[in-house]
């Protein structure tokens, strides 16, 4: 049987008021309520403080830095930078990092790893490329080169160790498509 913490201190104030020495008063009670409900050294411990005067039978306000989740602004952060790791959240909003972690799943956020997509091109680039192909289109048609061409294939090899990131995403939604840097200095071309 399943009895609460306070009502047994109740009854251990009631065999203290009648005189009676701790370790009866916990046989007596577990006797009624199932064996292991009180041991006798809690028992001794509440009969000390009974002793000094304090009759509260209360538990009293524990220190330590309360729970805090701030949801709310835990979302704004991450919306403003999908990018943002818990242990920046934490740090800026002076709360655990595992309180963010539970936030952030509770809000059915994952982390995953970004997709590289092609580089990105502007609407001159796009342009540019159109009227090349429209060139060589028509100088194929004056000349037929293209059946004489042999083609090939090259490899642009970076020495930079480029990594992609991770980025909060909804469990359902694919990963954020990042464009691949753009040209580096160091990197060589390796024609096949």
């Amino acid at each position: 049987m399943k009895v609460k913490k306070e009502k047994i201190r109740y009854i251990l104030q009631y065999h203290y008021d009648q005189g009676k020495k701790a370790e009866q008063a916990a046989k007596k009670i577990c006797a009624v309520y199932g064996p292991n409900t009180v041991s006798n050294a809690t028992a001794k411990r509440w009969f000390q403080q009974f002793c000094s005067g304090n009759m509260d039978v209360e538990n009293e306000a524990r220190s330590g830095k309360p729970i805090v989740e701030n949801v709310g602004k835990i979302m704004e952060i991450v919306e403003s930078d999908r990018h943002v790791s818990t242990y920046s959240i934490a740090q800026e909003l002076k709360i655990i990092q595992k309180t963010v972690w539970n936030n952030l799943h509770k809000a059915g956020l994952k982390k995953k790893l970004d997709v590289w997509v092609l580089h990105e091109l502007t609407q001159k680039n796009l342009l540019d490329r159109i009227d090349a192909c429209d060139s060589l289109l028509k100088r194929n048609e004056i000349d037929p080169f293209l059946k004489r061409m042999v083609t090939g294939d090259e490899k642009w090899v970076t020495y930079e160790h480029n990594s992609r990131k991770r980025s909060w995403s909804n469990c359902g939604e694919p990963a954020q498509t990042i464009a691949k840097p753009g040209l580096t200095a160091k990197k060589v071309l390796f024609v096949f």
